[in-house]
């Protein structure tokens, strides 16, 4: 009888320590759905320029930077604006080494519902199984995609300033050498995302919403120099545990559609950012090509009462909305003086409104202390419209770090 009770005291123990109490003593059920955080994204675009080639019987082996460590990885692939189903026979995630070479034996087959191939139709999107795979949070790794029929338009990122690669004839997924990889592609196809099951301690992630600011262009390819980037590492190196999502799409505007640049903020909103795994904060950088590209959005109330509707729609889903100011863009290509008229009154309702959640002056900070309408020009990477490096590197020293802690401090 004794022993008897001594193996159901043991067995209670058990059941207990695994499966964690909340406060009333009920057995608290974990979403493995929750667990699952946003590492890298990349938002998807009408196919333009190279992407109207489309992909027949080749490899196409990308090159990724993510931001937040996990011990479990799954990729999610879309085709949102393809005009025919696009098979994906075999899929491949490593460790990238020196141009389309992978670390050898890092090379890892990704399947979907347990199958090595899989088949997307116009529109859809799919999430691969968990994959066994290390993450480190700042290291380059390579996604590998076989396509054995030919694609049409490719849905893609135009704009990744990241060499990536397209191979010769044949699947060459597998494969650790560069060989075959002979063609410099500088786009993401398809690939959307990846995810991970972060190391304790890890409190979500962050979306930076915007245009070719926030897409890094300007910046030295290949060097992962967006502000996002600069971000990340800041974050690192105050460990805290927190991913940056960057959901940068070039010529990108609040309001209009665009057959290169993409579906606006508002349109794009649920699925680049409310719909993001583990996201937790959104900086929004957007308003800039409404102002500058023709037709020219000259009204600030209405780029106003378009940030107003994506700051109600994060809030409705618990995240935090910071504010960061239009960039000075004198100098450029589109700038006119009532185009910077609208900037001016759009940044002082972003400074002063209370809306936001915070606010980043980001156009203080660039701003060139002998004419605060230009890019310093220290900043400036000749065109008068976006940073260099070291912008970038500034406006990542502008964000208030402290809104990201396990308990952030709003600080303006």
């Amino acid at each position: 009888m004794k022993k008897s009770l001594v193996v159901l005291f043991i067995m209670f123990v058990s059941v207990w320590m695994f499966s964690g109490f909340d406060n009333q003593g009920k057995a608290e059920e974990v979403d493995p759905e929750k667990q699952w955080v946003g590492s890298w994204t990349a938002s998807q675009q009408t196919p333009s320029g190279t992407a109207l080639e489309g992909v027949a019987n080749r490899s196409v082996r990308m090159i990724i930077h993510p931001h937040l460590a996990g011990k479990k990885v799954r990729l999610r692939l879309s085709n949102p604006f393809g005009q025919q189903s696009v098979t994906f026979k075999e899929v491949y995630l490593g460790v990238a080494g020196d141009g389309a070479s992978l670390v050898p034996r890092s090379n890892t087959r990704v399947t979907f519902g347990g199958k090595p191939s899989v088949t997307l139709g116009v529109g859809e999107a799919v999430t691969s199984d968990t994959l066994n795979f290390k993450v480190k949070a700042g290291q380059n790794l390579a996604v590998s995609l076989y396509v054995p029929h030919a694609t049409g338009p490719v849905s893609w990122h135009r704009l990744a300033r990241q060499r990536s690669y397209l191979s010769e004839p044949g699947n060459h997924a597998a494969t650790t050498e560069a060989d075959a990889y002979t063609r410099r592609i500088h786009s993401w196809y398809w690939l959307t995302g990846l995810d991970v099951i972060p190391h304790p301690g890890t409190t979500g992630g962050i979306v930076t919403l915007g245009d070719s600011i926030t897409d890094g262009a300007g910046s030295t390819p290949n060097a992962n120099h967006r502000y996002p980037d600069f971000l990340a590492e800041r974050l690192r190196e105050e460990e805290i545990r927190k991913s940056v999502m960057n959901a940068g799409i070039s010529g990108n505007k609040i309001w209009r559609d665009d057959r290169v640049y993409g579906p606006s903020a508002l349109h794009r909103l649920e699925r680049d950012v409310l719909s993001q795994p583990g996201v937790t904060d959104v900086i929004l950088l957007e308003g800039i090509n409404d102002i500058g590209h023709e037709p020219h959005d000259e009204d600030a109330e209405h780029l106003i009462r378009g940030m107003k509707e994506i700051i109600d729609r994060a809030h409705e889903r618990g995240l935090r909305v910071y504010g960061g100011t239009l960039l000075p863009y004198e100098g450029s290509y589109y700038y006119t003086e009532e185009g910077n008229a609208v900037r001016e009154r759009v940044n002082e309702w972003i400074r002063t409104s209370g809306a936001f959640d915070g606010v980043i002056d980001f156009a203080k900070v660039m701003a060139d202390p002998a004419d605060p309408d230009r890019l310093n020009p220290a900043f400036d990477s000749g065109d008068h419209l976006h940073p260099n490096d070291a912008g970038y590197e500034a406006m990542a020293e502008a964000i208030h770090l402290d809104w990201f802690r396990p308990d952030p401090t709003q600080t303006d």
